[in-house]
């Protein structure tokens, strides 16, 4: 794989922001894109009801996200895959892109002000440990 713009997924409106900002820097830098979902723990809940059982994952959740927003974001030319790991988002995006040797890392800025920006942000971590460029994408109306 060439070398990727990769971007972390939660679920969240300000995640899935920035995945549409790394889309649109892949697709100007002719790069592939890979979208990352990482999670700290595989939690998981068994819950039955009746005769049926259903299981709730934290790996199968990730999974979910990540796919679902790769999926969304797949536009003509671009290359776009998923991954889910096991681990901290900074740290997971952090060895990620040193292990595909990546072009750039996008993040939210999210928790990058008020009580979030003492206690530590991904954005930030990722800023400081990353060994490609990283970009931070506006992301504080996602939620609104």
């Amino acid at each position: 794989m060439p070398h990727p713009v990769v971007v972390g997924v939660d679920g969240s409106e300000t995640a899935y922001k920035a995945a549409e900002v790394a889309r649109d820097l892949a697709v100007a830098l002719n790069a592939p894109l890979l979208v990352i979902s990482a999670f700290d723990g595989d939690h998981h809940e068994v819950i039955r009801s009746g005769n049926d059982e259903f299981v709730i994952s934290a790996t199968r959740d990730a999974e979910k996200v990540a796919k679902g927003v790769a999926g969304n974001l797949r536009t003509n030319g671009l290359e776009v895959t998923h991954l889910v790991a096991r681990g901290k988002p900074a740290d997971t995006l952090i060895s990620e892109a040193a292990r595909t040797k990546a072009r750039l890392i996008v993040v939210g800025n999210r928790r990058m002000r008020g009580i979030g920006r003492v206690l530590g942000s991904v954005a930030s971590s990722v800023a400081h440990g990353a060994s490609c460029d990283v970009y931070i994408a506006n992301t504080y109306d996602a939620d609104k």
